[in-house]
């Protein structure tokens, strides 16, 4: 598990395409200091296994499902990218919890800048609309982010200057696409309400209708809760 808090700027320093994925090397010393084959690495969100370690720099193979639905398959040599080691057991939760398995791609849109911070908009997979909410957690690239709008096939976020001088955020341009992982908790919280037709309930409407908002519940059961 991660937590989006990007502990180094790192670089791709070689591609090596195979059969069926591609062997990335990648530059960085803070986050190899100590990784070993078998270790996990997240790179631009995606967790990765480490195949070898040496001299600062680290390999992982990327299958080609991975390439086609992260933003992994862009990079090239010199590309710069977000590192970050999983948090320890009993570690600080600094962002929110992050699993590294992206769940779409989006695209920068637009970049507004401020005196002390940069609004960037983002577009949105249509499919993930309704894990993204006003003031609620995503991640980008990695990076644990506050969403600040909220809307149908867009999200903005506020980008403070630590995180633009220290992740890949400060140098993305229109057009360039970001790796997008929702909340896990509001993926969880969609299967629980879900019924068994698999159809997603609305706890707002049911209730208003005087429905319980979960089925067991003991207004749905007829049983006295005191």
């Amino acid at each position: 598990m991660f937590t989006g808090i990007v502990e180094e700027l790192g670089e791709v320093t070689a591609v090596e395409p195979l059969a069926d994925a591609s062997r990335f090397r990648l530059r960085g010393p803070v986050v190899t200091d100590g990784a070993k084959h078998g270790d996990s690495i997240a790179v631009n969100g995606v967790c990765l296994t480490v195949v070898e370690t040496g001299e600062g720099e680290f390999t992982a193979d990327v299958m080609a499902e991975t390439l086609k639905r992260s933003s992994l398959g862009a990079l090239t040599t010199g590309s710069r990218v977000n590192l970050e080691r999983p948090m320890a057991l009993g570690g600080r939760l600094g962002g929110h919890i992050v699993q590294g398995h992206v769940d779409g791609t989006g695209t920068i849109v637009e970049r507004t800048p401020s005196e002390h911070w940069e609004i960037v908009k983002v577009s949105l997979p249509t499919e993930l609309t309704r894990y993204v909410v006003e003031k609620g957690s995503i991640t980008v690239d990695g990076v644990s982010l506050t969403v600040v709008e909220a809307a149908a096939d867009y999200f903005t976020i506020s980008l403070i200057p630590t995180t633009l001088a220290l992740t890949t955020l400060g140098h993305k341009q229109p057009g360039d696409p970001v790796n997008l992982e929702v909340d896990v908790i509001a993926k969880y919280v969609e299967r629980l309400l879900g019924d068994r037709s698999g159809s997603v309930r609305d706890p707002l409407s049911d209730l208003a209708a005087g429905q319980s908002p979960l089925p067991g519940s003991d207004e749905a059961t007829g049983r006295d809760p005191r």
